[in-house]
């Protein structure tokens, strides 16, 4: 049985061989990985079986390419909704739950609270509810751990935690989950 083209991602690795990013693992559609070899700005590591072809020309698709130019990873992480999920390992600051998550202002806003990474966390929607706009302390409701601006690096390792469903087999020398992965 044949891949599906749209089944076919490519793995994108930085010039040092390690992915752009874990979580969202960096992953680009075949015709982005196909433009970037013809353009001659990453290196084919690995491929699938699947190729494509024209009339007078016919390529394996890649599966695991790394780029030609190093590219120097964020310094600070941008202050999304996701990141702050990821900095706090998506689980409630509050309860631990995993379900159900939104972000919570620990100083609330209507009380001169402001929307940043020292200021918010991620909390379930039944324990934000439950502190509605109160402070911790009349609540007795305080973050496990008091929020504050991840590293990049702490972001990606968080990253790693949360494997996708769906890992190629000719990833598994650049990537460092423990599971099984998909032939």
């Amino acid at each position: 049985m044949s891949l599906s083209l749209e089944s076919c991602p490519a793995l994108v690795l930085n010039a040092d061989h390690r992915p752009l990013s874990y979580f969202p693992l960096s992953l680009w559609p075949w015709q982005e990985a196909v433009k970037a070899v013809f353009l001659d700005r990453v290196n084919i590591l690995s491929e699938y079986d699947r190729e494509i072809r024209s009339p007078g020309f016919s390529m394996k698709l890649p599966s695991v390419i790394s780029l030609k130019r190093y590219v120097q990873p964020v310094r600070r992480p941008a202050f999304t909704r996701f990141n702050v999920f990821l900095r706090d390992r998506f689980q409630c600051q509050y309860c631990g739950a995993a379900d159900e998550l939104t972000f919570d202002h620990v100083v609330p806003r209507s009380r001169g609270g402001c929307t940043t990474w020292e200021n918010v966390v991620t909390a379930c929607a039944p324990c934000n509810l439950r502190k509605g706009g109160r402070l911790p302390h009349k609540v007795q409701m305080h973050p496990r751990k008091a929020p504050r601006m991840p590293t990049m690096n702490e972001l990606q390792e968080n990253g790693r935690g949360f494997p996708p469903r769906h890992l190629h087999e000719t990833w598994r020398d650049f990537l460092y989950w423990d599971i099984e992965l998909e032939p």
